[in-house]
C-alpha cells in the first residue's frame, strides 16, 4: 500500500525553484498558477500587485468556516508567524506571503511548511480534541466536519481515547464490495500490531455514536468508518504523525480503491490477450488441393 505524500508536491517544487533562483542572485520571474488537491482543495500562488519579489500562495477550502470554529486560525499563526497575511486574498481563505529579497539562509523548512498548509488546517481539530482527552475532559460537543459535499468527518473526545469517524459515498457498487475487503485487511493489520488503532467499518447505517445524530446519512452506498484512538497515539511525541495519516484517509480509501480497479482491468486484458492467442493457435488450417512432382492432386486434410 501507498501513503499518499502530505505535502503538496506541486508547492515545494515552485516555492523551491523561486527560493533556490533569488538565493543565487537571478532575476526574479512572475508566477501565477492555480491548482487543485483532494477534498476541494484549491491553490494560488502568485505575486501581489505585480511585485515578483514577493509571493504569496492562497488556499482555498469550502469548509474552512467549520475549522476556524476549532481554533484554525490561531495554529496557523502559531506556526506560520510573520509570513500569514492579516487578511487573506480575495476568495480564498488563508494567504502566505514571502519576500524573495528577505530569505533565510535555510530555505527548507520554509518551504515544507508552505506545502504542508492543508494538513496544518485540517490540524487545529485534532490539536483540539487529543487535548481535551490528554486532560480527561469528557462532554465537550462533537466535532462536525463536511469537508466534502457529500460526506463528512466526526471527532469526539473520552477520558481514555478519540474517536474520529469518517463517512464516504462510493459511487459505484463494485467500490463497495472492493473498500470492504480493503477495510478488513486493517482489522487483521491490528492483529500483528497491538499498537495500532481500533478500526471499525459499518455500510448502510452509521455506527452508534452517530445513531441520534439527525445529519447522519444512510443508504446501501454510504459507508462508516471509525478509529478509537488511545492516548498512545494521541500524546505530544505521536500526535503529528496520527494527524498526518488520519486527516488524509478518505483520499487514501479511495486512492487504493481505483488502483485496485485498475490493477483488476490489467490482468483481465492480459488473460483476454492470452486467450485469443491460444484460440488463434488452435484454428484448423483450410482445406486445399496440392500437386506432386509428377503432377498428380491430392487434398491435404
Amino acid at each position: 500500500m501507498i501513503i499518499l505524500e502530505q505535502n503538496n508536491r506541486i508547492i515545494v517544487e515552485l516555492l523551491e525553484q523561486k527560493f533556490n533562483n533569488a538565493k543565487e542572485g537571478g532575476k526574479a520571474e512572475s508566477v501565477n498558477v492555480t491548482f487543485a488537491d483532494f477534498d476541494g482543495v484549491l491553490y494560488k500562488l502568485s505575486n501581489p500587485d505585480g511585485d515578483r519579489t514577493r509571493i504569496i500562495l492562497s488556499i482555498a477550502l469550502k469548509f474552512y468556516t467549520e475549522l476556524q470554529q476549532h481554533g484554525a486560525d490561531d495554529l496557523l499563526r502559531r506556526v506560520y508567524g510573520g509570513n500569514m497575511r492579516q487578511a487573506p486574498e480575495p476568495g480564498f481563505n488563508v494567504t502566505l506571503e514571502y519576500n524573495l529579497n528577505s530569505l533565510p539562509e535555510n530555505t527548507a523548512e520554509l518551504v515544507q511548511k508552505a506545502s504542508a498548509l492543508k494538513r496544518n488546517c485540517f490540524a487545529s481539530v485534532f490539536e483540539k480534541y487529543f487535548e481535551f482527552q490528554e486532560a480527561g475532559q469528557e462532554g465537550h460537543k462533537r466535532a462536525v466536519i463536511n469537508y466534502r459535499e457529500d460526506e463528512t468527518m466526526y471527532i469526539e473526545a473520552k477520558a481514555d481515547r478519540v474517536t474520529v469517524i469518517f463517512s464516504t459515498v462510493f459511487k459505484d457498487a463494485d467500490d463497495v464490495i472492493i473498500g470492504k475487503v480493503f477495510l478488513q485487511e486493517f482489522r487483521e493489520g491490528r492483529k500483528a500490531s497491538q499498537t495500532a488503532p481500533a478500526v471499525l467499518y459499518s455500510l448502510g447505517e452509521p455506527p452508534l455514536e452517530l445513531k441520534d445524530l439527525p445529519g447522519a446519512r444512510v443508504g446501501e452506498n454510504v459507508g462508516y468508518i471509525t478509529f478509537v484512538l488511545f492516548p498512545r497515539h494521541t500524546n505530544k511525541k505521536t500526535k503529528d504523525n496520527t494527524i498526518d495519516l488520519i486527516h488524509s484517509f478518505r483520499d487514501y480509501l479511495h486512492y487504493h480503491i481505483k488502483c485496485s480497479k485498475v490493477y483488476l482491468h490489467t490482468r483481465m486484458r492480459a488473460k483476454t490477450t492470452d486467450f485469443l492467442k491460444v484460440l488463434n493457435r488452435a484454428r484448423p488450417e483450410a482445406k486445399g488441393e496440392k500437386k506432386t512432382f509428377h503432377g498428380r492432386t491430392f487434398q491435404t486434410q
